[in-house]
């Protein structure tokens, strides 16, 4: 397929991400969070063996196109479900440690079940095999949080619809403070985003199949989850908005490298490795931001306004870098991965200056 229609499948598993704070008051107010992640890990798993027993042709895409939607949505009701522990039983000094721990476990498990997957489907002969694996991780993943306490609602409200209506309430008193709006602005800048489809220029490097499925996969998912846990460090010892722009230009600075060395599997190995340690510690300084500014109201809500808009760039730049490519090469989409995050970061920096609070005159 052209690395177009790659990258565009990529961007379609992301865009349901960016309306998930539609569907994430349902989950703040009705029933037990442990249940809410049981119901999206099973669905995860079940389109994931649903795709791997499909013919892999390019007229399926639109079937694929469906399932990849379906599954994104579930997995939504996992992370939610996630959040309101997170931001309910995080004291504030942990916090940086805390969205190391979520980060890791969110990009490691994309990395090492992807990488697992295509290691499966590249060396077994029958396609379901890999999907019914990967389907059976994801149904034993709820045992992870049955051992987990019933997590005490924030407030009772007579009616749902008030609690409907306090959850607004709370969004708005997240959006409306300094705090909250820079957050929500950072959210929608291009930093950070992992967008670069690796796979679909590996032979650009001479990296084979089992290559890019371990650094791409396996590798790569472990790399971001060391890269996470440092991050992670790094934000309870610094501004996490500050973390997060540094974070972003290590990121384009490690895909930029490349074009200046030469196109080895080695170079191909190394890079990828940094790039996906470097991501790592961008989605971490994202957590961090936004579990400053939430606070354990209403947190699936809030948090999940916060992450529909940050899915916002990375389904942009998934997009845009594919259409790069096709266009201008893979030079110039390398490099716009360092141009385009520094640009919006000398913007937000700006920003950041110009509603500053004035001290007050003696």
């Amino acid at each position: 397929m052209p690395t177009a229609i790659i990258g565009a499948l990529i961007a379609l598993s992301v865009w349901p991400q960016t309306w998930k704070m539609l569907w994430a008051p349902l989950v703040d107010t009705v029933g037990n969070p442990k249940l809410w992640y049981g119901l999206g890990t099973t669905l995860v798993g079940g389109t994931i063996l649903l795709m791997s027993v499909l013919p892999m042709t390019k007229g399926e895409v639109g079937v694929f196109s469906a399932l990849i939607v379906v599954s994104s949505v579930a997995s939504t009701l996992v992370s939610m479900s996630t959040e309101i522990f997170m931001a309910n039983q995080t004291p504030p000094a942990l916090r940086g440690r805390a969205s190391g721990w979520s980060q890791a476990g969110n990009l490691g498990g994309a990395g090492i079940g992807g990488g697992l997957g295509l290691l499966l489907a590249e060396h077994v002969p029958h396609a379901w095999v890999s999907g019914a694996v990967l389907a059976a991780i994801c149904f034993a993943c709820w045992a992870g949080v049955l051992a987990l306490p019933r997590l005490q609602r924030t407030r009772k409200a007579p009616s749902y619809w008030r609690e409907l209506v306090g959850v607004a309430v709370d969004v708005w008193a997240v959006a409306k403070s300094r705090l909250g709006y820079l957050a929500l602005i950072i959210m929608v800048l291009p930093i950070a985003s992992g967008a670069v489809p690796w796979a679909a220029i590996a032979s650009e490097w001479h990296a084979g199949g089992d290559l890019v499925a371990l650094v791409n996969g396996v590798a790569g998912g472990l790399a971001s989850m060391v890269g996470a846990m440092i991050a992670g460090w790094v934000c309870d010892r610094m501004d996490p908005k500050r973390a997060y722009c540094l974070f972003g230009v290590l990121v384009g600075c490690a895909a930029a490298a490349m074009i200046l060395l030469p196109r080895t599997p080695m170079v191909f190995t190394t890079f990828v490795l940094l790039y996906s340690a470097m991501v790592g510690m961008g989605y971490t300084g994202y957590a961090a931001i936004v579990l400053q500014a939430i606070g354990k109201k209403s947190a699936a809500t809030n948090w999940n306004l916060m992450a529909a808009l940050s899915n916002i760039p990375i389904a942009v730049m998934s997009t845009f870098d594919g259409w790069v490519h096709d266009k201008y090469g893979t030079d110039a989409m390398l490099l716009g991965e360092l141009a385009l995050p520094a640009l919006t970061i000398l913007a937000f920096g700006a920003l950041v200056l110009a509603t500053r609070p004035r001290a007050r005159a003696a």
